[in-house]
């Protein structure tokens, strides 16, 4: 293990709510606390909800040191990823953190939400890398859930992140994928670890034609909206004529996702905090893979008769 100071193990912490989020403050005040480790920062400067795994090209970073307590932080201009790139390449901290937690989300990411995730994008950043990494998420429900809950949600992971730390220091945590845990909103009433695959689940997103940006409400996550923010704009419907130059569209939600009963979101709603192994991408269903096996053979046969 590739130590930092005092010889604990380094966690740096990303996020895609921002580097003010509640989500990531608790999560590294929990960390600070245990005093088990040495803990970085490196998240972007605003929030940067469901950019899934988009990168800065064409354009230069602005990092800028932040005063966290307990942490060694900066803020980046950039995306998840690229706070977790710029973060792995000893430009800002002197040496390689040991793990990578991403998080905590406000709002959950399983299922089919997980591609538009820049939560879990922060992670999956790292295992590009070859970094252990952790997506972290906490299923806010607006009007139960409470800031507090977030430092619940560390705390329930805690014991996680300690295992994680002692597999790398013996050698024997996998390399081949990095996982994504999503936290119930009951987490003071959860129902223990659960190990889940990734699901189907997702919400069905539909347009709503809007007069201003304000409208239409905030998107707290890939699997939250909510609606409280310009509440009385979102009450009558846009009059704007489609002869108009510019039109405004805001998404909104038309219904709950559901998943399959072996899914992540399934037992989430259950009260589990689940844990979801994941690689760079998931695989296609083995039927599927038998499937186009015996058919691209076919296509080259039609096109060979064809010509």
């Amino acid at each position: 293990m590739e130590n930092g100071r005092e010889n604990k193990p380094s966690v740096m912490v990303t996020n895609d709510d921002g580097i003010d989020a509640p989500g990531l403050r608790s999560l590294v005040r929990v960390l600070d606390s245990s005093n088990l480790f040495n803990v970085l920062v490196c998240a972007p400067d605003s929030e940067k909800s469901a950019v899934s795994h988009s990168v800065s090209w064409q354009r230069a970073l602005s990092v800028k040191k932040v005063d966290i307590s307990g942490a060694t932080a900066f803020a980046v201009s950039g995306t998840p990823a690229d706070s977790t790139s710029i973060g792995l390449s000893k430009m800002l901290f002197p040496f390689v953190p040991d793990l990578v937690v991403s998080g905590i989300n406000m709002g959950s990411n399983c299922g089919y939400h997980i591609v538009y995730s820049g939560t879990v994008a922060g992670a999956r950043q790292a295992f590009f890398h070859g970094v252990p990494s952790v997506s972290l998420s906490y299923e806010w429900v607006r009007g139960k859930s409470k800031v507090d809950d977030f430092v619940l949600a560390a705390e329930a992971c805690m014991p996680i992140i300690t295992a994680i730390l002692a597999e790398i220091k013996n050698n024997t945590y996998p390399q081949s994928c990095f996982l994504n845990i999503d936290v119930p909103a009951d987490v003071a009433n959860h129902q223990g670890y659960r190990l889940t695959k990734q699901g189907k689940s997702v919400y069905k997103m539909g347009w709503r034609q809007v007069t201003s940006e304000a409208q239409g409400g905030k998107m707290l996550s890939t699997m939250t909206m909510d609606s409280s923010a310009g509440k009385e704009a979102c009450v009558e419907e846009s009059t704007l004529s489609t002869q108009q130059e510019h039109l405004l569209f805001k998404r909104e939600v038309r219904e709950a996702p559901v998943d399959d009963d072996d899914g992540d979101y399934f037992f989430l709603q259950q009260g589990y905090i689940t844990v979801t192994p994941l690689g760079a991408l998931s695989p296609p269903p083995m039927d599927d893979v038998e499937f186009f096996k015996g058919w691209l053979p076919g296509v080259h046969e039609r096109i060979s008769s064809s010509s």
